[in-house]
């Protein structure tokens, strides 16, 4: 009987350790992974007699918090004022008073306990993040947008976190196409939930210039406007005709600009602004001419071929769109842009681009060439170095610094200058071995307008980039000292991405993987943890209406030549799935064949189809491919 009792006491501890790791990986659905997550007994009610109870006089603190507030009043939970009589339960946020070293400035102490929970970090900005990982402790269905929750309940936990880098951002270009200030905001404020700190605000570029300067008002009175074309961007849009009036664009006036910057610091984001000069200028050049070397008459490109590409990032330009770096009125036009965007922002630094700059309109012009003699410019890539390094010197000269993309290393690098690596991580591995900052967003990892899907699904874009092999992104190389690795950024051009849905489609998942990788240490990484959290999110997307790829549920199919046979491999990085395929023309694919390995595709007028199972049913898209286009994808 002592025996018995025994093991029913070892019993039933086995049991509640297995139940609390089932709850555990039931309610740490967090993205990004917190540092620390434990289980803790009891539970608490979120219901309308909750109240917050502010221990600090911490403005931004105050404010974060009165936001959450107004959230929960928004989804139906009436806070109730604090107060001993009504309160069910109490969520306490405080700053603490000895500082925990190990939290930094943007960590924070979550407890959820029976009668409160406790929020507490070193700095305001902590606990914001601590507000988000609570939100995503709530259920998916708080994310609808009608009022369906009036209570529900937490599990209890402790959680510690802080994030890995300093700089975790998410980049949107305008340019290419226009987003209203709401849908700014709205892109703003699902990044935010996603403990993303940076917002990289492309601005101008070949296709538009979007941001007001009085001093300077053709930038928006011409520079602003095209002519509406259609058809893939890049591919038979034809010019503009002669007196064709411009119609398609827009920008944002200067308290527009304000609004949204002071939208990003409510949600613990600093908004980096990018004019991308001395190439991609198009768009000024239309407003002012005389700023190039031609000087010559120029538009706004409404998505025309004016540019032929040769590989290895050779290319050349048909239509000039690089301002004249030998010209004094170019640094006059720079720095009153810069004067008044220096007012607008109140971050650290201003983005000059500096990529894709053409040299060869320099090259062809008797002044510019005069110039670079006379300055002891060996070559244009000199020239450009002459330039960045003004430039630098104007943005210092109104307290803020110069970031860039890789190209700026040509030449020799400006002597502050932070460089965003883009064309891989060889840019940002030489700034740091020179001793310069580096924000690293290289295409391989963080294009997130580049296809995630299989092509007879997706709109073909680029190139491919795979939730999964976003998500193996490691952002420090070897030999490379991490102190000069400020963090990282997914990238969203539009050239091809008119809408803001279907930005958001092409951003999610992937900037999921993204925060990960720049919040979590990588030794917390988890390719099957993650991809369980991924799929919670899906939901609480689909709970709010947002559009949200879900490419990653679909076979993945590769195809090879093997002794004059098409063969086939299909594959899904998720676990516990299964992918039933058809080579017969027949459906649905459910009847179909069980994969288990590599098999022959037949000749013959036929396409593959395949879909991904879980437990008969189906989760992903069912592809069909036909046998010529299997073809087409065999790499010689």
């Amino acid at each position: 009987m002592k025996i018995l009792k025994f093991n029913m006491k070892r019993f039933l501890k086995i049991l509640w350790i297995a139940i609390t790791i089932q709850i555990s990986y039931a309610q740490n659905n967090i993205i990004p992974r917190p540092v620390n997550f434990n289980v803790t007994k009891g539970h608490f009610e979120i219901n309308n007699g909750v109240a917050f109870d502010i221990r600090t006089k911490d403005k931004e603190v105050i404010n974060y918090t009165h936001h959450f507030e107004n959230l929960l009043k928004e989804k139906g939970i009436q806070v109730s004022p604090k107060t001993k009589k009504n309160n069910t339960g109490t969520i306490v946020i405080t700053l603490l008073e000895a500082v925990n070293n190990e939290l930094g400035t943007e960590g924070y102490l979550l407890d959820i306990k029976k009668d409160k929970i406790l929020l507490s970090a070193n700095k305001s900005s902590g606990i914001f993040n601590g507000l988000q990982s609570l939100r995503q402790l709530f259920p998916s269905e708080f994310e609808k947008n009608e009022q369906t929750l009036t209570s529900f309940t937490l599990n209890g936990c402790e959680i510690k976190d802080y994030p890995r880098f300093k700089w975790r951002g998410l980049h949107l270009d305008v340019s290419r196409h226009f987003f209203t200030v709401d849908e700014v905001k709205a892109f703003i404020d699902k990044m935010s939930q996603y403990k993303f700190n940076v917002f990289h605000w492309h601005l101008t570029d070949d296709e538009g210039w979007r941001i007001e300067i009085k001093s300077l008002p053709k930038l928006t009175e011409v520079g602003a406007w095209r002519v509406e074309r259609f058809g893939a961007f890049g591919e038979g849009r034809p010019y503009p005709k002669p007196d064709e009036k411009a119609t398609y664009g827009g920008f944002y006036t200067q308290e527009e600009i304000k609004d949204v910057v002071q939208y990003a610091l409510d949600r613990n984001i600093t908004i980096v602004p990018e004019i991308d000069i001395p190439g991609h200028s198009m768009a000024a050049l239309a407003a002012y001419p005389e700023l190039s070397t031609k000087q010559e008459p120029k538009f706004v490109n409404p998505g025309s071929k004016f540019s032929e590409w040769y590989g290895n990032g050779i290319f050349k330009m048909l239509i000039e769109n690089t301002l004249n770096p030998t010209d004094e009125k170019v640094y006059d036009f720079v720095d009153k842009v810069f004067t008044e965007i220096a007012q607008l922002f109140p971050g650290d630094y201003i983005h000059m681009g500096g990529d894709e700059c053409y040299k060869g309109f320099w090259e062809e012009d008797e002044k510019v060439q005069l110039f670079m003699k006379e300055n002891n410019l060996s070559n244009s890539e000199e020239l450009q170095s002459y330039f960045v390094k003004r430039v630098e010197k104007i943005i210092q000269s109104k307290g803020k610094k110069l970031i860039g993309w890789d190209e700026i290393l040509e030449g020799g690098l400006a002597e502050d200058a932070t460089v965003m690596s883009w064309r891989g991580m060889k840019g940002g591995i030489e700034a740091a071995k020179l001793g310069h900052h580096v924000v690293m967003t290289p295409t391989t990892y963080s294009y997130l307008d580049y296809t995630q899907g299989d092509h007879s699904v997706e709109n073909v874009i680029y190139n491919d980039l795979s939730l999964e092999t976003c998500y193996s992104f490691e952002l420090i190389p070897e030999n490379t000292d991490p102190k000069y690795i400020l963090g990282g950024q997914g990238n969203v051009w539009t050239e091809k991405i008119p809408t803001m849905p279907f930005a958001f489609y092409m951003t999610y998942p992937r900037a999921f993987a993204l925060s990960e990788t720049l919040w979590s240490s990588k030794e917390l990484k988890n390719w099957n943890d993650f991809i369980g959290r991924v799929e919670n999110h899906f939901t609480r997307f689909d709970n709010a209406h947002l559009n949200i790829s879900k490419a990653v549920l679909d076979p993945i199919v590769n195809v090879y030549k093997k002794d004059d046979q098409l063969i086939c491999e299909l594959k899904n990085p998720i676990p516990d799935t299964e992918i039933f395929y058809t080579i017969n023309n027949t459906y649905p694919v459910k009847f179909g064949l069980k994969y288990n390995q590599p098999f022959v595709i037949p000749e013959g007028n036929l396409s593959l189809r395949a879909q991904t199972f879980r437990h008969g049913i189906p989760i992903g898209r069912s592809l069909k491919i036909h046998r010529l286009e299997l073809e087409k994808r065999v790499k010689n």
